[in-house]
């Protein structure tokens, strides 16, 4: 029987999402036991001819120019399923902060002089699903290699992945962490979709919000949360702009 074949690509990104991947260590193996990677640039020499399909493509980071989209089209037209990896494909990430300014004024802040040659061409970020349809989505800035693990293998069994709905704060209490607003900080985890244990909270950070918005906030406890601690809403918008940029 032909195993499931899967491909790995990625765009706009720092590629940290791909090194989890290589990160699952043990578990990797026996994933490879029940999968074909068939195309996979930062890890295989041999790659599948063009046109050739996917069961499953693995896509990390955001689409920035138009080639790219054009690129990503021609994934999604070969995949049965796209799963976006990481903070810059579910969200546009870090990488969505040049769309608060004009794309001309970016080139040249990062360009100078060249910013006007043709291979240097942009455009506003977009995170994946708004180019082409995404059937599951694996957050966080960098991924956790436990999620993608099990909607691998809950893809590969024919079943439906569930992936948590509530925030970070509920993971946060879990753990007996202090509230970082206490320290006088701005946290996100109220309004943040959990599934990373509150991962930066448990280290004494912050949420820095890089697995999104949760699908259904409760902004009334967001907005007494900040009134309590004497925080405005002005000031928790300023602090989304890291990974949560429109």
């Amino acid at each position: 029987m032909r195993k499931p074949r899967i491909g790995i690509f990625d765009f706009a990104c720092c590629e940290g999402c791909q090194l989890q991947i290589v990160n699952l260590e043990e578990e990797i193996l026996d994933l490879l036991g029940v999968v074909t990677p068939v195309e996979w640039r930062e890890a295989m020499s041999d790659q599948a001819e063009k046109g050739e399909s996917f069961d499953i493509a693995l896509v990390e980071g955001s689409i920035t120019r138009e080639e790219d989209a054009e690129r990503l089209r021609e994934i999604r037209a070969r995949a049965k399923f796209l799963i976006a990896l990481g903070a810059c494909a579910t969200i546009g990430g870090v990488n969505k902060l040049k769309n608060n300014f004009g794309m001309n004024d970016v080139k040249e802040t990062v360009y100078g002089e060249a910013a006007d040659m043709p291979h240097l061409e942009t455009m506003p970020t977009k995170a994946l699903h708004e180019v082409v349809q995404v059937d599951y989505m694996v957050h966080g800035c960098p991924i956790e290699a436990a999620e993608l693990a099990h909607v691998v293998r809950t893809l590969l069994a024919g079943k439906t992945p569930t992936l948590p709905a509530y925030p970070v704060c509920v993971e946060c209490k879990l753990k007996e962490n202090a509230c970082r607003f206490e320290f006088g900080e701005i946290c996100l985890g109220p309004i943040t979709r959990a599934g990373c244990g509150a991962r930066c909270p448990s280290e004494g950070s912050w949420c820095f919000g890089c697995r999104g918005l949760v699908d259904d906030p409760n902004t009334q406890a967001a907005r007494e949360v900040m009134a309590h601690y004497g925080k405005t809403i002005d000031d928790l918008r300023g602090k989304m702009l890291l990974f949560n940029s429109k």
